[in-house]
Protein backbone atom coordinates (compact mmCIF):
# COMPACT_ATOMS: atom_id res chain seq x y z
CA UNK A 1 0.00 0.00 0.00
CA UNK A 2 1.16 3.49 -0.99
CA UNK A 3 1.96 5.90 2.31
CA UNK A 4 1.05 9.90 1.06
CA UNK A 5 3.30 11.00 3.82
CA UNK A 6 6.56 11.32 1.83
CA UNK A 7 4.98 12.72 -0.77
CA UNK A 8 3.52 15.23 1.23
CA UNK A 9 6.79 16.05 3.13
CA UNK A 10 8.93 16.41 -0.23
CA UNK A 11 6.05 18.95 -0.93
CA UNK A 12 6.26 21.03 2.43
CA UNK A 13 10.15 20.99 1.73
CA UNK A 14 10.06 22.67 -1.44
CA UNK A 15 7.40 25.28 -0.51
CA UNK A 16 9.20 25.92 2.92
CA UNK A 17 12.07 26.53 0.18
CA UNK A 18 10.02 28.64 -2.40
CA UNK A 19 8.85 30.62 1.06
CA UNK A 20 12.46 31.35 2.16
CA UNK A 21 12.97 32.32 -1.33
CA UNK A 22 10.28 35.09 -1.24
CA UNK A 23 11.60 36.07 2.02
CA UNK A 24 14.94 36.66 0.78
CA UNK A 25 13.68 39.08 -2.17
CA UNK A 26 11.73 41.10 0.20
CA UNK A 27 14.95 41.23 2.34
CA UNK A 28 17.19 42.37 -1.03
CA UNK A 29 14.92 44.43 -2.24
CA UNK A 30 13.88 46.38 1.51
CA UNK A 31 17.70 47.22 2.10
CA UNK A 32 18.28 48.27 -1.11
CA UNK A 33 15.12 50.98 -0.79
CA UNK A 34 16.69 51.58 2.82
CA UNK A 35 19.86 52.06 1.64
CA UNK A 36 19.52 53.30 -1.84
CA UNK A 37 16.19 55.18 -2.21
CA UNK A 38 17.53 57.95 -4.64
CA UNK A 39 19.25 55.28 -7.04
CA UNK A 40 16.47 52.89 -6.87
CA UNK A 41 14.27 55.74 -8.33
CA UNK A 42 16.62 56.43 -11.13
CA UNK A 43 17.13 52.71 -12.29
CA UNK A 44 12.88 52.39 -11.95
CA UNK A 45 12.93 55.48 -14.56
CA UNK A 46 15.32 54.17 -16.72
CA UNK A 47 13.60 50.58 -17.11
CA UNK A 48 10.12 52.77 -18.04
CA UNK A 49 12.31 54.58 -20.94
CA UNK A 50 13.38 50.83 -22.14
CA UNK A 51 11.41 49.06 -25.04
CA UNK A 52 9.39 46.03 -23.66
CA UNK A 53 11.21 43.93 -26.22
CA UNK A 54 14.67 44.33 -23.89
CA UNK A 55 13.11 44.34 -20.70
CA UNK A 56 11.63 40.96 -21.28
CA UNK A 57 15.19 39.65 -23.47
CA UNK A 58 16.20 40.75 -19.88
CA UNK A 59 14.28 39.24 -18.01
CA UNK A 60 14.23 35.63 -19.80
CA UNK A 61 18.07 35.91 -19.28
CA UNK A 62 17.83 36.81 -15.71
CA UNK A 63 15.36 33.60 -15.17
CA UNK A 64 17.99 31.46 -17.00
CA UNK A 65 20.95 32.20 -14.93
CA UNK A 66 18.56 31.94 -11.85
CA UNK A 67 17.19 28.47 -12.54
CA UNK A 68 21.07 27.43 -13.48
CA UNK A 69 21.67 28.84 -10.45
CA UNK A 70 18.93 27.06 -8.35
CA UNK A 71 19.95 23.80 -10.12
CA UNK A 72 24.19 23.79 -9.67
CA UNK A 73 23.06 24.99 -5.91
CA UNK A 74 20.49 21.66 -5.47
CA UNK A 75 22.72 19.51 -7.49
CA UNK A 76 25.91 19.87 -4.97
Amino acid sequence: MNNPVPGYLMYRVYMIDFLIALALVFVIEGIFLALFPHRVRQILSLLDEMPPENLRKGGLVCAAIGVMLVWLLKTI
